[in-house]
This record gives structure tokens, sequence and C-alpha cells, in this order.
């Protein structure tokens, strides 16, 4: 984290995104399921969001939380992927210093905001099983909003300080950048001055920020448990894990690739590059891709409503034939 001395700073106008290092011959292979992990995300985030806001009937809480994070896994991927993919394809990596630091904030940001999302989806699942009489007075649309406020303001709050401490990095060495995507660390390892406070920064964000949401949705999901197991009858018992099955899930696609990426940060002098690079990868196109398919294999409601979308595309395809 120290640099070296006697270099000739300079300002990068542009950054040149190498891709995974190591694997540059790869790369067109590695595209394939990156392209494919793209569009089933675009298209299975745009169907969950089309029949939550379409049909009155999922205008609820628990709903209204699933439609929020399938807007953030959108704007997750649609963010990174497309530079990934054209990085891969054409080798156009060049990006300009603000276009980086702007695709670097809003990836933060939204990711930031998921695991927000998934602690207000733990508040939920906790009260529609714990306090069900009461579910609709307590997470009233009012209610809703404020989280969702919430949501964005925090995650906008602890990312916006990364961008000063960014442009308050002095490079010397080279403006090629060896990602796929403009990361923060990526970035600032890129400096040669001191770039402890950037390092304890992003450090001191993971552990506060996603081990504190984390815990409260341990603990949130411990009481639910103890509540659930409390039930007097075996099929109310099931019936209550139920409703939680898809919301663990997803938190566990959520959660582990981003502690394994934690892990192997504090070990990054003997994890080669192209492991880190590939855990940042998988943070943002599996949980993304995956969270519409558990929602929607699991959620009967969701279910539903996509078998009657795909029915009446079908029976119009056939109708116009």
């Amino acid at each position: 984290m120290m640099p070296a001395d006697n270099h000739t700073f300079f300002s990068p106008v542009t950054y040149i995104l190498t891709g995974i290092l190591g694997m540059e011959e790869s790369h067109v292979w590695i595209s394939i399921p990156f392209c494919l992990m793209y569009f089933v995300t675009f298209f299975g985030n745009s169907l969950l969001l089309f029949i939550i806001l379409t049909e009155r009937s999922l205008h609820e809480p628990m709903y209204i939380f699933v439609s929020m994070l399938a807007a953030a896994d959108l704007l997750l991927s649609t963010t990174a992927v497309p530079k990934m993919l054209a990085v891969f394809w054409f080798g156009a990596g060049e990006i300009s210093f603000a276009a980086c630091l702007t695709q670097m904030f809003f990836i933060h940001v939204t990711f930031l905001s998921e695991s927000a999302i998934l602690l207000a989806m733990a508040f939920d699942r906790y009260v529609a099983v714990c306090d069900p009489l009461r579910y609709t007075a307590v997470l009233t649309k009012s209610v809703i909003g404020k989280i969702g406020l919430a949501v964005v303001t925090r995650s906008f709050c602890v990312i916006f300080p990364i961008i000063f401490l960014v442009k308050q990095l002095k490079f010397c060495r080279t403006n090629l950048l060896p990602h796929n995507y403009c990361d923060y660390m990526a970035i600032a390892r890129l400096a040669c001055n001191d770039i402890t406070v950037n390092f304890w920064y992003g450090v001191a964000t993971a552990i506060l920020v996603i081990g504190l949401d984390s815990v409260l949705i341990a603990l949130s999901y411990g009481l639910l448990l103890r509540a659930v197991f409390q039930l007097p009858s075996k099929d109310a018992r099931l019936k209550a894990l139920r409703t939680c099955s898809s919301h663990l899930c997803v938190i566990l696609m959520f959660y582990t690739p981003v502690f394994f990426l934690i892990f192997a940060y504090r070990f990054l002098h003997i994890i080669p590059d192209f492991i880190l690079i590939l855990l940042a990868n998988f943070y943002v196109l599996i949980p993304p891709m995956l969270n519409p398919i558990v929602y929607g294999v699991t959620t009967k409601e969701i279910l539903k409503r996509v078998i009657n979308v795909f029915y009446r595309w079908c029976r119009g395809s056939s109708l116009l034939s």
C-alpha cells in the first residue's frame, strides 16, 4: 500500500480496462456465459418488475421490496456487464476518467442498496410471521417509501466520499486498469501515493455496512425462527418457513461471494489477480441472475402470474400466425 518514490505524477484522462489478467486468450469464451447471464438477468428482472407493477394483487409490502431488489439488480448488471462484453468482444477497454468514476459509483451504490433492501425484506418477513395482525399497519406505503429513501440515502452517503478519495490519488505508472469494470480497489492500486486511507475506508465500509446488515438479518431470522418453532401446529410452521425460503436463498447468494471477496482482499498479496477479478464479477453477475429465478419458482403468486403472461403471449403468437 506504500508508493514508490521519485515518480512523475499525472492525472489520467482515460483508463484502459484490460479484462481478466492471465486469461486474455479466453476472453471470447468467458464472454459467452457472461452474455447469457446478463440476458437472463435483464429478461428475468424486467418480467418480475412488469408482473409486480401490473398486478394490483401484488401491491403488497413483500412484493414491493422484491420489485426494489429487481430494479437494483437491473441497474447493477447494466452498469457493469455491457462494458465487460465490449472489452471481451472488441477489446474496447478505453473509458474516460469521469465515466470510470461514474460506473464505479453506481456499481457500489447499487450494491450497498441491495444489502439494505435485503435487510428491509428480513424485517418484512419478521413482522409477517411474528406479528401478522399488525403487518399492514406497520408496513404502510408511507413506511415503505421512507425505507426506500433511507436505502438510497445511506448508500449515497457511504459511497460518495470514495469519489474524493480517488480524485486525491496520484498516478505515475500506467493507465492500464487490470479489471473488466471500474472497481474502487483496482483503481486505488494503480496509485503511486499512499493508499492506506483508501484501503481502510473500503474495508471499513465492507465490514461496518455489509457486516452490520448481515448481523441484523441473522438476528431477525433468529427471532423469526424462534417464533416459528413455537407455533402449535406443524402445518403452520411449514407455511411460515415456506414464506421465508426464497428470501433466505437470495441472502445466501448475495453475501457468499461478498464475504469471499472481502476475505480475498485481506490476503491481497498471495491471491492471484484473476481470482480477485472473478470474485468481483460474481457479485455483479450471479445474484442479479438468480434472484428473479428464485422468486419466480418459490413464490406461488409470482409463478402463477409468470405462467399467465407466457400463456397469453403464446396464445397471441398463435393467433397472429
